[in-house]
């Protein structure tokens, strides 16, 4: 019997093993999508600015359909207010901040999250789901934090100045314990937060830090879900690991390739976490199809087994992206995910 989209994500984020290993993404950029679907080129917003969902429920479903993925996911994030640059394709991008001191707070303009209107269309996707995993994504409020101040000004504030940062920090992580709370009564099925935490090399700032700066925030977010919590952060997250499992979250994402060595925290951690990952964006973005089949094949081998396993991209499908290697990477999905898996 084959199982549902959303029995089969379920399953791995319980780190159980369904009928096959599933496939998940985070919200596909629309250039990108354009090209995937044949639709009509039009004006575009990449994953690192979107604010709100970039597609109706029914452009995210034939998404979905196409490329055979297991969820659909609905986007929903507080303004931030970084000082943008423009690189290619139109994909913006941070250089700078608005808030640098405590007079810049009343730039921040957050929508009021008790507001039933601010809901009607995360809503509405979590009752049409039909049977796809259907991901609510937001900030907690790291990342908005930072942005808005900009990295120096962040990182320097934490020396220099952190009653500002935690003034920020707070307001970011307030509004969205609030909206937390409302989407768990939905109907989503799992609860995913986006924020950056890592380079390649390690944490932003020292363990003993993030434990002060971020754990209580995200234990008072955590004490508002009542659904499962993916987190994603790219970089090396290795020195939060343990703290991440201890505040209850249930999948890592995407435990980037050059930073975590994805085979290893399957081995160390898979008994208590499920582990999302990690297709290289730049195979999909450099490399053949024939490159990508078998990166594919090599992941689903080593992380599929036993379950607690779901593939996604590396990050997620940015606009720069081959199609016909994306396209490579949901047909090997297909071809080598199915449970037993017996791949040499």
């Amino acid at each position: 019997m084959e199982w549902s989209s959303r029995e089969r994500l379920m399953a791995a984020l319980r780190r159980e093993q369904p009928d096959r290993v599933p496939y998940h993404e985070f919200p596909i950029d629309q250039a990108l999508a354009q090209k995937l679907m044949g639709w009509t080129p039009g004006k575009t917003e990449t994953g690192g600015t979107l604010k709100k969902n970039p597609y109706t429920l029914e452009e995210s479903k034939a998404i979905a359909r196409h490329l055979g993925a297991d969820n659909i996911g609905f986007i929903l994030r507080a303004p931030d207010y970084p000082i943008l640059g423009t690189g290619k394709d139109g994909r913006t991008f941070p250089v700078d901040g608005k808030i640098k001191t405590e007079k810049d707070l009343e730039i921040i303009q957050l929508p009021d999250p008790r507001k039933d209107e601010l809901y009607a269309e995360a809503e509405k996707f979590a009752k049409s789901k039909e049977d796809f995993a259907c991901c609510f994504c937001t900030r907690s409020g790291l990342t908005p934090t930072y942005l808005s101040m900009g990295l120096d000004t962040f990182f320097l504030s934490l020396y220099d100045n952190r009653p500002l940062v935690e003034k920020i920090l707070d307001m970011y992580f307030d509004w969205t314990c609030v909206v937390a709370e409302r989407v768990c009564q939905l109907g989503f099925d799992y609860f995913a937060t986006t924020d950056d935490f890592a380079f390649k090399t390690g944490l932003y700032f020292s363990p003993a830090t993030f434990r002060e700066l971020l754990v209580p925030r995200y234990r008072r977010l955590k004490s508002k879900l009542t659904i499962p919590w993916v987190l994603h952060s790219d970089g090396n997250i290795e020195a939060a690991m343990e703290m991440l499992i201890d505040l209850g979250v249930v999948g890592t994402h995407p435990n980037e390739r050059g930073a975590m060595d994805i085979r290893a925290a399957k081995r160390k951690y898979g008994n208590r976490l499920c582990i999302l990952g990690n297709v290289d964006l730049v195979t999909l973005g450099m490399g053949t199809p024939e490159e990508t089949d078998e990166e594919v094949r090599r992941l689903i081998r080593d992380l599929g087994p036993g379950g607690g396993y779901i593939i996604s991209s590396g990050n997620s499908l940015a606009s720069y992206l081959k199609p016909e290697c994306v396209e490579a990477m949901v047909s090997a999905i297909k071809k080598y995910g199915q449970y037993p898996i017996q791949l040499q």
